[in-house]
């Protein structure tokens, strides 16, 4: 089976039920199955209408909305190859992706990015349309190559029968995706994924949780991420769950009370970001409220902490708890939507501290491991198997081994082929006997759960030869209020620094209180005071840690904004890159080991 073939199946199944939900005028609005594959087999047939052959690349850039997951469908259901691409992305670091790719059709969601990649069609050879989501936005373009999602779907009735053709001709082993890494480190490299390996991890994943068609699904990160597109699009598809589209990453928390979903996907920062949101609303708060809600977050964590080392609660914070869950924890829930029951976390290490919170206050936090070569999903916890700390139990069809170096091998029907026209590139990460290298490591203990102490590269060897694994140390700083980002640097070096970015509201209300002139983030980051308070917060909570001396930050650069995509120092899924990071701020950096 093909993932169109899926898709086409489930459709059969449940034609009239909602199968996505939009926001629109006067909120949110069901699109039935019936809506979205019809749609879907229009744009197919316009795609055969242009000539596009089964093989052939056509590339979406978007936010994630339902026009993607049509445009991919309508792609998957000629035979042709999808190229999912960042909407952030620039034109410069368009055209060799498109170029490398052979892509001849391009989705693309609005004016901008129809200002965008206009130029494109001369300047990359292979492509030869656009078309646009937004209907009113094709109309502002006089060149014919560029059209509205209105009229190219009109133009797909009269190839009804080759579609139906092309989706029985089909292949699980066909190629149906070429996914762009989004490059931490080095060149981004086109990772090949067929319709065999994607199915192979939904339907593994979906032995792992119970999802149906009761579940909606929050789905608020880039669908050019394979996270996403697996778990919060095919999987749901196939499970017949609704997914309902966030209007975008700021707007999530207001949609998640309009929704009401019982699943999300995110990554670390958003729960970073969810739980900062906690505490900001605890500090606003004045008197007996304001002390209530961070006598019950100072709860939730205890509770957390016992619950994680499978220690019984004592009577008295038993009692504790089910008051704070009755004045706090409720109301937290309800600003997440109230019946959120997989909240699954991937994409990144995150902070055990916060997943045992968010478990405590009952939202159930499911950390998972995987990569875009895997699929993605290579372990996961899940209910009655959810140990903080570790990404949980392997799927059921994956093999992982462990190489002397602590490298986490995998092998198994979810691991891609090779890497897009780069044999040199797909000969290094692959064993002898076929094993994929992961470039991450990792522990698996006897009972089958693996542990993530770092990435293979990230490793921070010291001038004194002693391994620190950044990751830890970062997410141990990003705990505190004050901190919103944290970076560690001091490969070589006789001490461990770090590159910090202040939560700037937390840091005003600082200000605010030591009577410390509020000018611009700059002037204040550079303010004597400010620089004292960071250091010695940081040395606290490295104290109160444990942290040895020789993973302990001992100096740190004080930023005056946040990391930026634009930059390029994060991917879309807000992850470092820590390279260009590095370089970005190698002066500041290198500045701290020239006093003694």
């Amino acid at each position: 089976m093909t993932l169109a073939q899926m898709i086409r199946d489930r459709h059969r199944r449940w034609k009239d039920r909602a199968c996505m939900r939009v926001k629109g005028v006067g909120g949110y609005h069901d699109l039935s199955w019936n809506a979205f594959y019809g749609a879907a087999l229009e744009m197919a047939g316009a795609l055969v209408g242009r000539d596009i052959q089964p093989q052939d690349r056509v590339a979406i850039l978007s936010h994630s909305c339902a026009e993607w997951a049509m445009a991919d469908t309508a792609i998957l259901s000629t035979g042709a190859v999808c190229v999912p691409l960042y909407p952030s992305l620039t034109r410069p670091e368009l055209a060799p992706l498109l170029r490398r790719s052979g892509t001849r059709g391009l989705f693309v969601a609005d004016a901008e990015q129809v200002a965008r990649c206009l130029p494109l069609l001369d300047e990359v050879e292979p492509l030869e349309f656009v078309v646009v989501f937004d209907a009113a936005a094709a109309e502002t373009c006089s060149d014919p190559r560029v059209i509205g999602l209105t009229a190219f779907r009109s133009a797909g009735g009269a190839h009804r029968e080759a579609v139906e053709a092309r989706l029985e001709e089909a292949r699980a082993d066909d190629l149906a995706t070429i996914i762009f890494t989004s490059g931490t480190t080095g060149e981004p490299k086109g990772v090949r994924l067929s319709h065999a390996n994607i199915l192979s991890n939904v339907e593994a994943a979906l032995r792992r949780f119970d999802i149906g068609p009761d579940d909606v699904c929050l789905a608020h990160l880039p669908l050019a991420h394979i996270f996403e597109r697996m778990a919060g699009y095919y999987l749901m598809l196939s499970a017949g769950a609704v997914i309902a589209y966030a209007e975008d990453l700021q707007s999530v928390a207001r949609n998640m009370t309009e929704v009401h979903p019982t699943v999300a996907i995110s990554v670390p920062r958003i729960f970073e970001k969810v739980y900062g949101g906690i505490q900001a609303n605890a500090a606003a708060a004045t008197g007996l409220t304001r002390a209530l809600a961070f006598w019950a977050i100072g709860v939730a964590r205890r509770v957390g902490d016992l619950t994680a080392a499978g220690s019984a609660l004592p009577a008295g914070l038993r009692l504790q708890y089910r008051i704070a869950d009755r004045l706090v924890y409720t109301k937290i829930r309800a600003r997440m939507g109230g019946r959120l029951r997989y909240f699954l976390s991937g994409g990144a290490p995150l902070a055990p501290e916060l997943a045992k919170f968010f478990t405590a206050v009952g939202v159930p936090v499911f950390e998972g491991y995987g990569l875009t070569e895997t699929s993605p999903v290579i372990a996961a916890n899940f209910p009655g198997h959810n140990r903080v700390g570790c990404v949980g139990p392997l799927l059921d069809n994956v093999d992982v081994r462990i190489a002397e170096d602590g490298e986490i091998l995998v092998t198994g029907p979810s691991v891609f082929s090779s890497y897009f026209e780069d044999e040199a590139a797909t000969a290094e990460v692959f064993t002898d006997d076929g094993y994929f290298m992961t470039g991450d490591i990792g522990e698996l203990d006897a009972s089958g759960f693996l542990r993530i102490t770092d990435r293979k590269k990230d490793l921070i060897v010291t001038a004194g030869g002693k391994n620190v694994a950044p990751q830890k140390v970062e997410n141990l700083l990003k705990l505190s209020k004050y901190i919103a980002e944290a970076m560690l640097y001091g490969d070589q070096r006789k001490f461990i620094s770090a590159l910090i970015v202040p939560d700037f509201e937390w840091l005003d209300r600082y200000a605010e209180h030591k009577g410390l002139p509020r000018g611009d983030a700059a002037t204040l980051v550079a303010h004597p005071t400010v620089q004292d308070f960071y250091q010695r917060l940081v040395a606290d909570l490295q104290h109160k840690a444990g942290l040895p001396s020789h993973e302990s930050v001992k100096r740190l650069v004080l930023l005056d904004h946040e990391f930026s995509a634009g930059d390029g120092e994060v991917t879309p899924t807000l992850k470092l890159r820590r390279r260009n990071v590095t370089d970005h701020y190698r002066p500041q950096l290198e500045a701290l080991y020239e006093t003694p």
